[in-house]
């Protein structure tokens, strides 16, 4: 059900307004004055405004001009005194269409109607566009962010191998692409596998292809990622969870530009660009014996570390506001303040998930705070992994208890944070996740994690 607005000084105005658009199933809200709609506009969801031009305190051309700066709701203005002028000015200033009192019903409905569709195509369109946009910005402007910009400039034009290394969630998939956005081989596909979320008897099998009747399940011919990338760019992620067996089949075709599907004897030639990230320490995984030495120098010709959030909180704010006009945007509601006290709340937490943990905080601080977000907020909503230590060792979480009622609703919130965290670190593989903590499938989906 849509939501209108009715801005209007003259109550029978309104009062008549709202009664035909409630009897068409529209939702209806009215005040009297500008400045009152404007507050309205910033805190509810409202599809459509009617506004009338000629008002005490604040006149409709100047709520619209103030509107318009922070919203893209479709106005429509109304006025018992129109001219052409005052159309032209209205449209100028981005209204939708422009209404005469007394008004002609049929109109006013056929003009809210068409308003309205206008309203969700360019939410639509706003949405489509975000979808399909490039490559997301890397922001910041700490000295690792900073080193990583200019590596990115130097190394991408190149058809060099890198080795990505950071923490789970600091951002290795986006440094990833944007070196295949700013290389020769931007025209291509850029094709990624998450080597960790891939069993170990069918990582050959995602990688090299398959011939049918290779193995059981091999019911037709598969294309292998390497063969998909050709001409592209292979994004190898968490390269350190590989098996050994994949592991010497990868560096055979680093070696010589050339696979062979799994069951198949014929070598196929690829041309591919291979860029690959862990958050293991290879070095110790070499000493361990599960790793290879000779691929991790294949792969390592250079080497980017991408540093964890808590080495880089002077980007936070950045971040932070970056994430909460997106997730704004996406969820079509006016952008919400973080105040200053608030940025300096979350730059004090230990921010173990990175930037992912962030985005998902700034998500919870948005959907559960009103219009600004303060430090209050951000100390009752902050991660449950986070707290503070009063004297004898006691433990004060920044969990808002009082919010929970029982101790199946503390457990259910206890198992959800557990399972999110414990999913993050299997690389979204529920299947694996499961099989870590000892609960089936069915009980880690039940989160919608």
């Amino acid at each position: 059900m849509a939501t209108i607005l009715i801005i209007d000084d003259e109550r029978p105005i309104r009062s008549s307004l709202r009664d035909i658009l409630e009897y068409e199933d529209y939702k209806v809200l009215d005040v009297d004055n500008g400045v009152d709609g404007l507050e309205l506009l910033k805190k509810e969801k409202i599809d459509l405004t009617l506004c009338d031009i000629k008002m005490n305190k604040m006149d409709g051309m100047e709520v619209l001009t103030a509107a318009k700066e922070f919203s893209d709701i479709p106005f429509i203005m109304i006025s018992g005194h129109g001219t052409i002028e005052t159309a032209v000015e209205a449209a100028r200033k981005g209204a939708y269409d422009f209404l005469e009192k007394p008004l002609d019903l049929n109109r006013l409905l056929i003009t809210v109607r068409n308003a309205l569709e206008k309203g969700s195509l360019v939410k639509e369109t706003k949405v489509l566009k975000r979808k399909v946009s490039k490559t997301k910005e890397i922001l910041g402007a700490s000295d690792g962010i900073s080193l990583i910009k200019d590596s990115i400039e130097k190394v991408a034009p190149t058809d060099a191998r890198v080795l990505i290394t950071g923490a789970n969630g600091s951002g290795k998939e986006l440094v990833a692409r944007w070196l295949h956005e700013k290389s020769n081989r931007a025209g291509s596909a850029l094709v990624e596998v998450n080597c960790a979320a891939i069993p170990s008897e069918l990582i050959e099998s995602e990688l090299f292809g398959h011939e049918k009747g290779s193995f059981t399940s091999a019911i037709k011919q598969r294309i292998g990622k390497f063969e998909q990338a050709s001409g592209g760019t292979l994004f190898l992620d968490e390269i350190g969870d590989m098996s050994l067996s994949a592991q010497a089949k990868v560096l055979r075709a680093l070696q010589e530009n050339k696979i062979t599907r799994v069951g198949g004897e014929k070598e196929i030639s690829v041309d591919v660009r291979v860029v690959a990230a862990t958050n293991k320490d290879l070095l110790k995984e070499i000493d361990a014996g599960n790793f290879r030495m000779d691929l991790y120098h294949r792969l390592s010709v250079i080497l980017i570390h991408v540093p964890s959030l808590a080495e880089r909180k002077d980007d936070i704010p950045t971040l932070a506001t970056s994430f909460c006009e997106e997730i704004c945007a996406d969820y079509n509601i006016p952008t919400k303040e973080i105040t200053a006290d608030a940025m300096k709340a979350l730059q004090a937490l230990p921010w173990t998930g990175n930037i992912r943990e962030l985005r998902n905080m700034v998500e919870r601080l948005i959907i559960l705070s009103d219009r600004k977000i303060t430090d209050k907020e951000v100390n009752s909503f902050a991660n449950p992994s986070v707290s503070t230590h009063h004297g004898m060792g006691s433990t004060t979480s920044m969990i808002d208890l009082d919010r929970m009622n029982t101790l199946e609703d503390f457990l259910a919130f206890a198992e959800e944070k557990f399972l999110a965290h414990k999913l993050s670190k299997n690389g979204g593989d529920i299947e694996r996740t499961a099989r870590a903590v000892g609960v089936s499938e069915e009980r880690v989906k039940k989160y919608n994690l």
